[in-house]
């Protein structure tokens, strides 16, 4: 978590108890909501329980139903046990859930990008059997992928693969394999039957990153936040979802590219989200 996230949730700590600092609840809030909009859990429960418990502020259970269960999907384990007796949040999520307002600041380009974008195609995906890994670098280490080309003349996601160490046995914490970082759910939507195996496991990622470019009409911030986080997810929070994780893989994914919002798309690989018409509004053209 960034330094100054950490720092609003701590004097937010601080007014809430009145350690330190005169007692301000109102104040405490404010702070709370700011980090919980950089995807702190911590934060997201505490506002959460001043919101539950009317500490200062009014009451209001549909909103801190949606905060404690932000909170309890990165893992939260006060909030996922509070939100057993709540129940499913309802209706749209809260201001203090949507991204930050300087978040297009935040990704400025770049002085010297290392790899201009559109300058390189690399192909991908027909790698040679024997040398799976010296191909895999090659394709990682190019600039962008075009989801209207064919598997085998692809352009390649910024800082790719997930797995920096490209170690085509590595499983996450969250059970995601390989390079590509996938879970058997999406390895088995894209035809995957080996996700250990780099090839198959490439293919898959990027057959997955062309039907999410369809899927959000070439939206590279929901794009990027689908990967990371799954499609629902995204379409839950009508963008970005609230997770630490996220917001920053989504800066860094924008920063590496220069800031580029938009890419070209297939639209013919998959009909669009049907979500995309909430979240222009609040989203694009914000």
């Amino acid at each position: 978590m960034p330094a100054q996230v950490l720092g609003w949730r701590q004097e937010a700590k601080a007014l809430e108890f009145g350690d330190g600092l005169p007692r301000d609840p109102v104040r405490a809030a404010e702070l709370y909501c700011r980090a919980a909009r950089y995807g702190d859990a911590e934060a997201q429960y505490s506002l959460a329980w001043m919101l539950t418990h009317a500490r200062g502020i009014e009451r209001d259970e549909a909103q801190a139903a949606h905060l404690f269960a932000a909170a309890a999907e990165q893992g939260y384990e006060q909030a996922r046990n509070i939100l057993a007796r709540m129940g499913t949040p309802r209706g749209a999520p809260p201001a203090c859930l949507r991204p930050p307002e300087d978040d297009r600041t935040a990704v400025a380009p770049p002085a010297a990008p290392r790899h201009p974008v559109a300058l390189r195609r690399r192909r991908c995906c027909r790698h040679h059997r024997r040398r799976p890994m010296r191909r895999s670098r090659s394709c990682a280490s190019s600039t962008w992928w075009r989801p209207s080309t064919s598997c085998s003349r692809t352009w390649c996601w910024p800082s790719w693969p997930p797995n920096p160490n490209f170690d085509a046995s590595a499983v996450s914490p969250k059970n995601a394999y390989g390079l590509m970082q996938l879970v058997p759910g999406t390895a088995a939507r894209f035809g995957v039957r080996n996700v250990r195996d780099p090839v198959q496991n490439i293919r898959g990622g990027m057959a997955y990153l062309r039907w999410l470019m369809a899927y959000f009409e070439g939206d590279v911030r929901l794009v990027a936040a689908a990967y990371n986080a799954g499609e629902r997810a995204v379409e839950r929070y009508l963008g970005v979802p609230p997770y630490a994780e996220t917001r920053l893989y989504v800066l860094k994914i924008l920063a590496a590219i220069g800031g580029q919002a938009t890419h070209p798309f297939d639209a013919a690989v998959t009909p669009s989200s049907q979500q995309l018409v909430l979240m222009r509004p609040a989203w694009r053209l914000r």
